[in-house]
């Protein structure tokens, strides 16, 4: 998923226990950081795409390694 595009009910899905406050809130902030790219389109009703930046892909290799590293080290 991470180098796809994607849209709010589908990352809502995705994620399952979130509100979409917190969802909303989140993107905004990965937006401002230039993590994610928002795509508007000028329709009714809206459409709005989400994707990885080249710097939010960059981020997912660090990520990963991350997981291995917790999966590594579980007790």
């Amino acid at each position: 998923m991470e180098f796809e595009v994607v849209r709010f009910n589908e990352l809502k899905r995705y994620l399952k226990n979130i509100t979409d406050k917190t969802l909303s809130h989140n993107l905004k902030e990965l937006e401002n950081d230039r993590l994610i790219i928002r795509k508007e389109y000028p329709q009714i009703p809206p459409k709005i795409e989400y994707s990885l930046s080249e710097k939010g892909k960059s981020l997912m290799n660090v990520l990963n390694q991350i997981c291995v590293w917790g999966k590594e080290h579980r007790e």
